[in-house]
């Protein structure tokens, strides 16, 4: 059995078992599941791409999405991406220790005014800000901020993900680190978006292939259907696409570095993103009216869906950096470009 596999079967048991699906009001209070985020650290994916001095495993970035795929699949309610790709990533390359427990990265709209060992400020829509240490990268500075000077007001996005407003009074531990790092920065959050985009478009898919074998109408499931099928055909194409994508850039950026890898990340996240409402719509046609209540799972992936799309970068942003590297490239560069080749 081949490691891949092993991490596969992994990754599907423990977010599987994570209940995540199966009882949308848990951990309602912070949207973070704590029992999910144990088990991860006990089984080495919570910082699965990180150097062992970090906490990590050392796992390359394809393993990383088989993980993010499936906790995109299962709806996990907890900030990988967040606390492996970026925020831990900045602080090993700054030299800061990396805590333990979560980690979120605070991007967009900042507001921080430093001085010396100290900060002030806001910092809006932080992810999973009220369960976890927060990082930002100020220019080429890492900040790590003191739990202890944070108040944090809650807010979410549309999938009832923590995306919140953290008011900042109190101490940072800071280093200085390369210049490049930001762009680095953007692109490891792409990536990680689009192998969740990936993971939850699937799980939209088995959703609807499952309850069209389930609802029967006029005598038969409707899956047997031809309009149904041809609706359901359609969603796994995009979900194929997607899944190829995300796995096409991890792969890439093991090979050539993540900013070697900057077109193949751009097109998957833009791709990923288009699948995204094409896949969440079949699967709510498919479901029809049940599939929109409270009650019901399937908002669990589809509104990750809606939400994962225009995070970190939405499908225009980086089609418009797919089409500015094709356009400088040229005749000549265009194929190796695409193709990956130097």
């Amino acid at each position: 059995m081949s490691l891949n596999t092993e991490l596969i079967e992994l990754a599907e048991s423990v977010f599987g078992d994570s209940g995540a699906r199966v009882d949308p009001a848990a951990s309602a209070d912070t949207g973070f599941d704590a029992g999910l985020w144990a088990t991860l650290e006990e089984t080495g994916l919570a910082r699965l791409t990180l150097p062992a001095g970090s906490g990590g495993s050392e796992a390359s970035f394809a393993d990383s999405a088989v993980v993010l795929a499936a906790a995109g699949a299962h709806a996990a309610r907890v900030p990988l991406v967040e606390t492996d790709l970026q925020a831990g990533w900045l602080l090993t390359i700054a030299g800061i220790p990396v805590p333990d427990g979560p980690l979120t990265l605070a991007t967009g709209d900042l507001d921080i005014t430093r001085t010396h060992e100290r900060a002030s400020g806001t910092l809006h829509r932080v992810p999973w800000a009220r369960s976890a240490g927060v990082v930002m990268l100020a220019g080429d500075s890492v900040l790590l901020f003191d739990p202890a000077g944070l108040t944090v007001a809650d807010g979410a996005n549309v999938a009832e993900e923590p995306r919140d407003t953290v008011t900042v009074d109190g101490a940072v531990t800071a280093a200085s680190i390369g210049d490049r790092a930001g762009t680095e920065l953007r692109l490891r959050g792409a990536l990680g978006r689009a192998c969740l985009l990936a993971g939850a478009a699937r799980g939209a898919l088995a959703a609807s292939v499952r309850y069209a074998g389930e609802r029967v109408q006029f005598g038969r499931p409707i899956g047997r259907f031809q309009a149904v099928q041809q609706q359901l055909a359609l969603a796994a194409a995009e979900v194929a696409a997607a899944g190829a994508a995300a796995d096409a850039a991890a792969r890439a950026a093991d090979t050539d570095g993540v900013l070697g890898a900057r077109f193949a990340i751009a097109a998957a996240k833009a791709r990923t993103s288009q699948a995204a409402g094409e896949v969440a719509r079949i699967a709510h046609q498919v479901h029809g009216a049940i599939g929109f209540t409270r009650e019901h799972d399937l908002r669990l992936v589809t509104t990750r869906l809606w939400a994962w799309r225009d995070e970190d970068g939405s499908e225009a942003e980086w089609n418009d950096v797919v089409a500015t590297m094709a356009l400088e490239a040229g005749a000549d560069g265009l194929w190796p470009l695409i193709v990956g080749a130097p």
